[in-house]
């Protein structure tokens, strides 16, 4: 085929699972001709471009002369057993695998429709996370991708980018734009797609996100107000089956036939991501928010603590860059943001409503010092800060 000015021949690839995949591959003109003859060229299909449109159950090859880059699957739905993988599925998402079915329905019916980014956490092995990854890759095909950490940094895109589903093992985002960029991504419809020695050029983007990670803690840094990640911790087998992904791939055109017979749970969207957040609140992403707020409020505690065993005050007035001060000259890195976090949402304290003059105390060399200055303090309560500290030591 010519697909704009350029080549294509379409091949069937040979997989190491014995199956074949089809790609188009780019084709030289001289080539052609010597294999076929100048005249065949006349014959070659000819089409303005590529475009990508996602439907499994209505496909088109050829969206108004232009060449579908979206992959057809190769499944035919029928009738069939569903055994092994409602058994599965229900390993995977426990209470929640209405929720689930749901979510892998609309996948398979609405693949426009924006969804949660989905995590599978787990410190333990053998736990299926993997597994559900390879099946779902049987299932959608070269409509799903894996993703490195790296992958994901990195500002070439192209290979994914037009993916439905992409999916990252063993995920880690140390970084708070990784965070940023995903969150993004995930409610977007729009995408800059990048690839190597070409410019950017902007399209369509319907991707959802699957991470799976054995650091169920701190994998990736979330607000605790976030409502895009539905996180769920899954438990280990209590019996192995090393022929389960052979047995899931048997199923797959039932499971396709299920999915188009079966009503929806949740019938109707209750937020932009379909489900309500109330819904997709596990205690996988309570331990999450508690980690984070962990490691930022207990030096604050510390800190403060420290601060009135030096000081005869009953309370002390201090303003976020006057605790970011403390931490500066002992070397240790807490943001202004997450102070005020910590002062305006967890300890619910409010600031003076204009800016006034106040004694509060620096620290240098080991002693603390009075200081005046002028800004919208907090005023923080000794018995307060001992309350905290003495929680703290009963963790």
């Amino acid at each position: 085929m010519r697909v704009a000015t350029s080549y294509y021949k379409r091949v069937m690839a040979p997989t190491i699972a014995g199956d074949k995949v089809e790609i188009l591959v780019p084709w030289n003109i001289d080539t052609i001709k010597q294999d076929e003859g100048r005249d065949y060229l006349s014959q070659i299909p000819k089409y303005d471009g590529f475009t990508c449109v996602p439907n499994h159950t209505n496909y088109q090859e050829v969206y108004e002369n232009f060449i579908n880059t979206y992959y057809r699957l190769s499944h035919t739905p029928a009738k069939g057993s569903l055994d092994t993988t409602i058994t599965f599925l229900n390993h995977i998402f426990g209470e929640q695998i209405e929720l689930g079915l749901d979510y892998l329905q609309i996948l398979y019916l609405k693949p426009l429709q924006i969804l949660p980014i989905l995590c599978l956490v787990s410190r333990e092995r053998s736990t299926g996370k993997s597994t559900f990854l390879k099946w779902l890759r049987l299932v959608f095909e070269g409509n799903m991708t894996y993703l490195t950490n790296d992958n994901f940094s990195s500002q070439f895109n192209a290979d994914w980018t037009n993916r439905l589903l992409i999916c990252i093992d063993e995920v880690l985002f140390n970084k708070e734009e990784l965070t940023e960029r995903i969150k993004y991504l995930s409610t977007t419809n729009i995408n800059k797609m990048e690839a190597k020695g070409r410019d950017k050029i902007e399209v369509e983007f319907f991707g959802k996100f699957i991470l799976c990670s054995n650091n169920e803690e701190n994998f990736i840094r979330i607000d605790d107000d976030e409502i895009r990640f539905w996180i769920r911790k899954v438990t280990k087998f209590e019996s192995e089956d090393t022929e389960i992904l052979t047995k899931l791939f048997l199923e797959i055109p039932a499971f396709l036939h299920f999915l188009q017979q079966r009503p929806l749970y949740v019938s109707k969207p209750l937020s932009r991501m379909w489900f309500s957040f109330d819904q997709i609140r596990t205690k996988a992403l309570e331990r999450l928010f508690l980690q984070k707020r962990s490691k930022i409020e207990t030096p604050i505690i510390e800190a403060l603590y420290d601060l009135f065993q030096e000081i005869d005050d009953s309370e002390i007035r201090i303003c976020p860059k006057d605790i970011e001060e403390l931490f500066a000259r002992e070397k240790r890195k807490i943001s202004k943001t997450d102070i005020m976090r910590t002062l305006k949402n967890w300890w619910a304290l409010k600031p003076e409503d204009n800016t006034k003059s106040y004694k509060t105390y620096y620290l240098t060399s080991g002693e603390y010092y009075p200081a005046d200055r002028r800004g919208r303090y907090y005023t923080i309560n000794r018995n307060f800060i001992s309350e905290k500290f003495d929680a703290l030591m009963q963790e």
